[in-house]
């Protein structure tokens, strides 16, 4: 009997993994968008479908055209270039024209990812990097919306949503919901809120993302339960965020909404959920994270109170992921069995 090939494999530690890959926990992460995603497209119609799906695929397209271009091999297999074209098809208004959709998703890919060495490198959520890219270049676009529920939204499109590269968009065809605001607009110009119902619902005007924060609660619940989300940070952002709405609120409550409002309006279910919790653009500390979350809310309701824009979400996170290697070097956990320089020295 021949004797048996053994190889002993000598690891240096740690020994435990989770045996979650890449892949498997973008693609999780893809799968609990899509209720979000869905709903988007039964408030909006055609024009949300169709604005997701050319900003998904320009980024995963731009992503494989940037590896192919560098000699790297093409990531578009592991989900992250799908996920980061959701989530930033989601911060968009109905009606955006096509052709600023997909200058918005190259820039998120090779400027908010690939620039910065590609998936694990980012500094900022690729996805906030696009849309605040449109935001600066576009300004008029980025703050003209449609309305909800229009009874034609799966028969037509609105013609902006097919304007001719840098020509002005035409907005006839919406011609009301141009004209209306989103609920925050309404709140912080005219002092005028909106039923809660209303927010909980998702049947407000906005971005594709700004649905039903229910959808987007479940799917953040789902990924936390698959451990594939840390859920201390959108935790710290609510407590933060309603905590100070309601201080706020208390004080001047003709001038300032209540904590329900705050959560439930503009882009701070999504981002708290779906774009603060980036695994490498958030603080890798326990400590580290509650700092981080914390630090986004009262940056969301200062904007929103005192800011000249009425939305502060996107801000408040790409100043947070600015903000996420010093947090981390502030609140790095004291390693076994060491003692301060002054207690080592002994007494004088």
């Amino acid at each position: 009997m021949s004797a048996l090939n053994k190889t002993l494999q000598i690891r240096t530690s740690p020994h435990l993994t989770a045996g979650y890959s890449v892949d498997h926990i973008m693609r999780h992460v893809a799968w609990a968008l899509l209720p979000t995603c869905g709903f988007a497209v039964f408030i909006f119609g055609l024009a949300a479908l169709i604005t997701l799906i050319v900003a998904s695929l320009t980024c995963v397209l731009t992503e494989h055209v940037l590896c192919k271009q560098s000699g790297k091999i093409s990531s578009v297999n592991d989900y992250s270039a799908l996920v980061t074209g959701l989530l930033y098809g989601l911060t968009l208004p109905p009606g955006l024209p096509v052709w600023m959709v997909m200058v918005g998703a190259i820039i998120a890919i090779a400027l908010g990812k690939f620039m910065f060495g590609g998936l694990g490198c980012n500094i900022f959520n690729p996805a906030l990097v696009g849309r605040a890219f449109l935001q600066a270049a576009f300004p008029s676009a980025m703050t003209s919306w449609g309305p909800a529920m229009a009874s034609e939204r799966f028969s037509s499109v609105p013609s902006s949503l097919l304007a001719w590269p840098f020509q002005a968009p035409d907005y006839s065809s919406w011609a009301d919901g141009v004209s209306s605001a989103t609920p925050l607009a309404l709140m912080k110009f005219e002092q005028q809120l909106t039923q809660h119902a209303d927010l909980l619902s998702g049947m407000t005007t906005g971005s594709y993302g700004e649905t039903c924060g229910v959808l987007i609660l479940a799917g953040g619940t789902y990924l936390a339960i698959r451990k594939m989300l840390n859920w201390r940070i959108p935790l710290a952002i609510f407590v933060s965020a309603g905590t100070l709405s309601a201080i706020c609120h208390y004080v001047s409550p003709e001038l300032y909404p209540g904590a329900i409002f705050t959560l439930f309006s503009g882009g701070l279910m999504l981002g708290a959920v779906f774009m603060a919790t980036d695994m490498v653009a958030s603080p890798m500390t326990s400590k580290g994270v509650i700092v981080y979350g914390v630090l986004i809310g009262v940056l969301i309701v200062i904007i929103r109170n005192w800011g000249g824009l009425p939305e502060g979400v996107m801000y408040a996170i790409l100043l947070a992921n600015a903000a996420s290697p010093h947090i981390d070097a502030l609140t790095q956990p004291k390693v076994f069995g060491s003692q301060s320089k002054a207690s080592s020295e002994g007494p004088e």
